[in-house]
């Protein structure tokens, strides 16, 4: 299922991507990012629809996946 992002708090959408960017690292080869750049870059591809926030019903997870990849990952859910 798809959350709009509009539905939560500044705070908890920043909570949210903030543990999003920490599992997937933050090192974009040769010049670091840092967490807070990173997290920004997310909002804004957040903000863009180029990344969507999805809860997972059957893991009772959310994570945050490429807009194009909703399909398989729907697929993945069932």
């Amino acid at each position: 299922m798809i959350i709009p992002i509009s539905d939560l708090s500044k705070d908890t959408l920043l909570n949210i991507i903030e543990g999003f960017v920490l599992r997937e690292g933050t090192e974009y080869g040769e010049a670091d990012v840092s967490l807070e750049d990173k997290v920004q870059q997310v909002l804004v591809q957040l903000t863009l629809g180029e990344v969507l926030l999805v809860y997972s019903e059957l893991h009772e997870t959310v994570n945050i996946i490429p807009k194009q990849q909703l399909g398989e990952y729907e697929l993945s859910e069932t």
